[in-house]
């Protein structure tokens, strides 16, 4: 009988397909297939599948949401991008879904333009990681990978 691990999502929001390429100085020279690439290492590491998905499309990561969940995901990674201060109906989603969710953002966003100090979807997350470029998502799936432990 074969054993199916548990799953572990990483969701990006827009313009995280153009990492490597966007503003270096801010995001980095990582490209999102080195992100998925340091997710998939964590995940393995700690037993769990992992799905990785980027939409620039509010209502794909909502879906997304919703699919993890209802899927049996034992934990999300987000990186909602510019929605993360603009989306009431993506936070209502991450508050939804009875799955741990973590937000992500690869730049220091408390550092960065006043209008990005406030995120409307890290008040319905577990946690929340900001600067620490592509280490914060695997912290992130390392603190969900413990919390499925428990």
């Amino acid at each position: 009988m074969s054993h199916t691990p548990p799953t572990l999502w990483v969701l990006h929001g827009p313009n995280l397909d153009r990492l490597g390429r966007r503003e270096p100085a801010v995001y980095g020279h990582a490209t999102l297939a080195d992100v998925d690439a340091a997710c998939a290492e964590v995940a393995a590491e700690h037993g769990f599948a992992l799905v990785c998905r980027q939409s620039a499309h509010e209502g794909a990561l909502i879906g997304w949401l919703h699919e993890a969940a209802d899927a049996g995901a034992a934990g999300i990674v987000i990186n909602p991008g510019g929605y993360t201060h603009t989306s009431v109906a993506l936070r209502d989603a991450v508050a939804s879904v009875d799955v741990p969710v973590v937000e992500v953002h690869l730049s220091n966003v408390h550092a960065r333009e006043s209008f990005r100090h406030v995120s409307l979807t890290a008040g319905a997350c577990v946690g929340a990681i900001a600067g620490l470029g592509v280490e914060g998502y695997r912290a992130a799936l390392r603190f969900l990978a413990r919390l499925a432990a428990d």
